[in-house]
């Protein structure tokens, strides 16, 4: 390996660390059931907040809110994921690395 191809990598590991520091700075938020179930997730697919509606606990039915808070985390963990590709893309050239996506 000579010593531009390093300098390459080294370069590519700081833009790399430079992207995955702004998603983690990146606020995504999803909401499932009109608003009864709001997620907040970063970047980096981390959950920051859920709020629960008093009107989506339905004591007779909790399997109503328990669906509604799946959907509302997946949607956000679906809009983080296509957000981190789609910036981490442009540094890896559309590969697929494990570990940044």
């Amino acid at each position: 390996m000579n010593f531009s191809m390093i300098k390459q990598a080294q370069e590519l590991k700081s833009k790399l660390d430079k992207a995955q520091k702004e998603l983690s700075k990146t606020v995504i938020e999803a909401e499932a059931g009109q608003g009864a179930v709001k997620v907040t997730i970063d970047g980096q697919q981390k959950i920051l907040s859920i709020k629960i509606s008093p009107e989506a606990m339905d004591h007779d039915k909790p399997e109503n809110l328990e669906n509604l808070i799946m959907k509302a985390i997946s949607d956000a963990s679906d809009k983080s994921q296509k957000l981190a590709a789609k910036q981490l893309e442009g540094l890896t050239g559309g590969l697929k690395i494990p570990g940044l996506t």
